[in-house]
């Protein structure tokens, strides 16, 4: 518990082995929940997760918001608000109390890990990831006039804020959607500075040109989706 607030942990993970293990490890002692969500790793990750005694459940379709969703499907009602964290040791989670304190103290709805607020952070940022947040925060301000700087997947949202959202996306555009149907509903949302560090493995997305105009073309389709 963090304050009597219930906290559930969500990560997705597809073929994390090398990393898993050191993201449980720094996750702090006050979480109450971890879901791992195993989106058909064909390595040793749900056995090092289970190993260490942690929930994993199975999304064998591919697809960060298909597990994430896949994950949602176990979450205990007792929750009060939910972390979501990758799987590939990139976040600092034992600086998930920074996210935490703005919806436990302040009353807000959703804390978003902005790793643009850091220099530090910024610099281990893909050329699609770049791309995402630039395309995505401006068009997001344009639309509804909320401030974000980052897509960053590290984030915090309060639980009963959370179900009004209705998440659907099953792919790689969960993280927008989230803050457009946040921005779409006037939730109270804020960004933090968070860690970023080089993630262990290889990375899901690519980084080639088609990884970009597929990134920005799922980043128009979900904004004008929202808009009609």
């Amino acid at each position: 518990m963090y304050n009597q607030h219930y906290i559930t942990v969500i990560i997705p993970v597809l073929n994390e082995e090398k990393s898993i293990q050191k993201v449980l490890e720094d996750i702090p002692g006050f979480v109450d929940s971890i879901i791992i969500s195993d989106n058909g790793s064909t390595d040793n990750t749900a056995r090092i997760a289970e190993s260490l005694g942690v929930q994993v459940v199975s999304e064998p379709e591919r697809g960060y918001g298909a597990a994430c969703l896949k994950a949602l499907e176990h979450t205990s009602n007792r929750t009060d608000i939910l972390v979501f964290l990758d799987g590939d040791y990139s976040d600092y989670p034992e600086e998930m109390g920074l996210l935490l304190n703005p919806i436990v103290y302040h009353n807000y709805d959703v804390v978003i890990g902005s790793r643009m607020l850091k220099a530090e952070s910024k610099q281990h940022l893909t050329p699609v990831a770049g791309f995402g947040n630039w395309l995505s925060t401006r068009l997001i301000k344009l639309i509804w006039n909320y401030n974000f700087t980052d897509l960053g997947p590290f984030r915090a949202v309060r639980y009963s804020s959370f179900q009004k959202l209705e998440m659907q996306d099953r792919n790689f555009g969960w993280t927008i959607e989230l803050q457009i149907k946040a921005a779409k509903h006037k939730l109270n949302a804020k960004e933090i500075p968070v860690s970023y560090r080089q993630r262990i493995g290889e990375s899901k997305i690519s980084g080639t040109l088609m990884g970009t105009v597929k990134a920005g073309t799922k980043i128009l389709y979900l904004i004008f989706k929202e808009l009609f």
